[in-house]
């Protein structure tokens, strides 16, 4: 009842692990496998090591965390350690970002053969060394690597998408015109702050920071939305997701499948059975037989 799949890619449900933090090491991303998971995606990595910024990172506020890691990993030699550790239950996706086109292409060739897809990641607002969310606000360098990858690699290839653009369509437009073969949106949202009320300080070492959490769900939901009605190609919604009814919106949105990550902080990894379980009930309810019957229907 809960199969879905995108890009051929069968999942035994909609719900994913969300690139970041636990998705750092094999053993975070094979327990949220065991945990429920229908596929994983691990933590954005690139070409060299990155330390990322120093503490703090993260801040909660109302509605959810802001944080600002600068894509802290240890470089892709050392990071397909990991994905040989990988136990197969569930479908895989490699996170990547990069500088440029020739980055995300050199990456992308040296894990295609040990994941099921790769995630373009050209939209992180708080990534250092000009990788950030600059790249997915540029249509134009967004197919470009779009195309630099997709002449490499066999594997499907999903751009995910920044929402801090004027128009995400757009952006979404020139990746699959470039040949992605689906996209995730959104990455979070800002930059945002807060400042110390004692010491009148911002609370992030580097000031500003991403926000996600239930609070840019609203959000997430407009541009899944929007794109879909624009676009062919499989769409996986993230932004605020917590319990079955917000998978449900996001399916009738045009989704194909949701990505979890700041509600596996507050609940852990428990939060993808809790999903499931409900939207199994709803659908009974619902008198669904399918996730495909789902799928855009508020259109």
């Amino acid at each position: 009842m809960l199969e879905t799949e995108f890009c051929n890619i069968k999942m035994k449900n909609p719900t994913m692990l969300a690139a970041g933090v636990l998705g750092s090491t094999a053993a975070s991303l094979n327990w949220a496998a065991r945990s429920g998971a229908g596929a994983v995606v691990t933590k954005s990595f690139g070409k060299e090591p990155n330390k990322g910024y120093v503490n703090p990172t993260t801040v909660e506020v109302t509605g959810g965390v802001i944080n600002a890691i600068g894509l802290s990993n240890p470089g892709v030699e050392n990071f397909k350690g990991e994905l040989e550790k990988l136990e197969g239950k569930v479908p895989s996706v490699a996170s990547i970002y990069g500088a440029n086109p020739g980055d995300f292409e050199g990456i992308a060739v040296q894990v295609q053969d040990m994941v099921d897809a790769v995630e373009l990641n050209v939209s992180c607002p708080h990534a250092m060394g000009g990788c950030g969310a600059a790249i997915g606000q540029d249509p134009y360098l967004t197919a470009e690597i779009v195309k630099a990858v997709k002449e490499v690699v066999k594997i499907p290839v999903v751009v995910k998408l920044t929402p801090n653009v004027t128009d995400i369509v757009e952006i979404a437009v020139s990746a699959v015109s470039a040949g992605c073969d689906a996209l995730t949106m959104i990455n979070s949202l800002g930059p945002g702050m807060r400042i110390d009320l004692e010491t009148a300080k911002p609370i992030l070492s580097n000031r500003f920071g991403g926000m996600s959490g239930p609070a840019i769900k609203p959000v997430a939901l407009r541009c899944v939305f929007d794109v879909y009605e624009a676009v062919e190609v499989p769409i996986i919604g993230v932004g605020g997701i917590r319990d079955y009814r917000d998978v449900v919106e996001f399916l009738y949105a045009g989704a194909r499948a949701v990505q979890i990550g700041t509600a596996v902080m507050y609940e852990g990894m428990e939060i993808f059975t809790k999903i499931n379980r409900g939207l199994e009930k709803f659908m009974l309810q619902k008198d669904y037989s399918s996730i495909e019957e789902m799928i855009g229907k508020s259109h």
